[in-house]
């Protein structure tokens, strides 16, 4: 691969609604490790960085083994727009063909992920794209529907168009032209060629309170036996007619 990438793994230490969220241990390990060991891993990036408000997340950078970003603290709060930092980052590393955005949150994504959403960026010659899950359901904003007519028979959900959810798991742009977008309109994460890219299910937990770490947890844990698991069924199929 000729291209020069760079992955971006925002830190902040505050969380409202988790305290150190991306301290967080899942298992033996915080929350943050996931993405580092994911980015790589997938042995796609020329630099992997940890991006953060808080000097503390250097020592997490060694202890892994990437490189360390300390931003500005005007760009450390929970009213910071995506795009500034972004764009706060490009300055300092702009020297790279894509900058890819891992959600440390997103601890379920795996190095095959990493790998095939910027696959199909590289391949779709696209310039930013963000990862969605699919889902087939009715759906509506507020009593508005999006995908179905109340005015004919319940619609079967396998017929339905499907609803693209944003899980922001990775983001990613051509460098260039996110930081030309920014300079010329003071936005840019939908610069450009923009697509999406679906990953698997999994990828949609999404680490927001202490009830999300728990089904990580879980999950992660379970992994492991994930081979030998064998479904069950009810005794009643056994019963003779």
């Amino acid at each position: 691969m000729n291209k020069k990438i760079i992955a971006m793994i925002p830190a902040r230490l505050g969380s409202h609604r988790l305290k150190y969220k991306n301290l967080s241990l899942i298992g033996k390990y915080p929350l943050i490790y996931y993405a580092i060991n994911a980015a790589i891993k997938s042995k796609i990036f020329h630099k992997i960085v940890l991006n953060s408000d808080n000097i503390l997340f250097e020592k997490i950078s060694n202890r892994y083994g990437v490189e360390f970003y300390l931003r500005p603290k005007k760009l450390g709060n929970s009213y910071t727009k995506s795009d500034d930092l972004v764009y706060d980052f490009m300055r300092i590393y702009e020297n790279y063909d894509i900058t890819v955005w891992i959600n440390p949150i997103s601890p379920l994504m795996n190095y095959q992920n990493i790998q095939d959403t910027i696959n199909f960026f590289i391949k779709k010659r696209l310039d930013s794209l963000i990862t969605t899950n699919q889902k087939k359901v009715h759906a509506s904003i507020g009593l508005k529907p999006i995908n179905f007519n109340r005015y004919t028979k319940f619609s079967l959900t396998q017929s339905l168009k499907g609803i693209e959810l944003f899980n922001y798991s990775l983001m990613m742009w051509k460098t260039k032209k996110f930081f030309n977008s920014y300079k010329n309109n003071k936005y840019a994460f939908f610069c450009g060629k923009f697509s999406t890219f679906e990953l698997p299910d999994y990828c949609s937990i999404i680490i927001k309170n202490k009830y999300d770490l728990l089904l990580a947890t879980k999950y992660i844990s379970s992994l492991n036996n994930i081979e030998k698991y064998k479904v069950s069924y009810d005794r009643i199929l056994n019963e003779k007619k």
